[in-house]
């Protein structure tokens, strides 16, 4: 009797659908879009094309790094050095895959997998972990596929029409262009703190930590590699919450 009063108070999760996946997708898509917008428009600006501009957010789509490889490149930068860097940058991401997994207790499918997988961005990826955190059964490949697309489709979208609009009405407000940067790492920083709880505080300090040493004492790619190293080596001295409760 006690246990099927239980599973009335607490009714199986259901899976969250492809749709589900659109909808939770729009504070990314509202993120994303003046970002990809002030790419384009600083693309445009620095000499590249409208349809070059749009394969870089299509194959590369990578925020902060398609502003520093386009910089690079324009700037005269070999394709390799600029290549490189952006892969410095970038490499937190071969990262996020093992950790989702860790987490995922649902079989997956290898065609589905590789789709979602593409879509892996540090928005997607903190979306997917409160989502596991909060109710691991409720996640599934549909809803990545649904998040991961609709993240995508807005980068790109909003790349097309900052290209377009390259030497348009913003030209006369850059405090405005200027700002609309800034959205992206505030769109990321909403994500943490929803999935953050306080067993994990001590991860948390210490990736802030070697990213600050790492800014402060070298560049933004080795604070990135700095922040995700220290972050790394706390959480294997970090107790598990299961540790936790049995001291408590």
């Amino acid at each position: 009797m006690q246990s099927q009063a239980a599973e009335n108070l607490n009714p199986p999760a259901v899976s969250s659908t492809f749709t589900h996946g659109i909808v939770d997708s729009l504070p990314i898509v509202i993120g994303y879009v003046p970002v990809a917008f002030a790419f384009g428009l600083s693309a445009v600006k620095l000499g590249f094309s409208p349809l070059e501009s749009i394969f870089f957010s299509c194959v590369i789509y990578a925020g902060a790094s398609q502003f520093v490889i386009t910089a690079l490149l324009s700037a005269g930068m070999s394709l390799w050095v600029s290549a490189l860097t952006v892969m410095a940058m970038d490499i937190r991401h071969l990262l996020y895959g093992p950790a989702l997994r860790h987490r995922i207790v649902s079989r997956m499918s290898g065609g589905k997998t590789a789709l979602w997988a593409f879509g892996l961005t540090d928005e997607v990826f903190a979306a997917a972990t409160a989502k596991l955190m909060r109710n691991n059964r409720s996640w599934s490949e549909n809803w990545m596929l649904g998040i991961s697309l609709c993240s995508w489709l807005s980068w790109v979208a909003g790349t097309a029409i900052g290209a377009l609009f390259g030497n348009g009405p913003l030209e006369q407000y850059p405090v405005v262009e200027a700002s609309l940067s800034f959205m992206l790492p505030a769109l990321f920083l909403s994500f943490l703190l929803a999935a953050f709880r306080r067993p994990q505080s001590l991860t948390i300090v210490a990736a802030l930590a070697g990213a600050l040493l790492g800014v402060v004492l070298f560049s933004i790619p080795v604070a990135i590699l700095a922040g995700i190293s220290a972050g790394c080596i706390a959480a294997l001295f970090q107790p598990t919450a299961t540790e936790t409760i049995d001291e408590h």
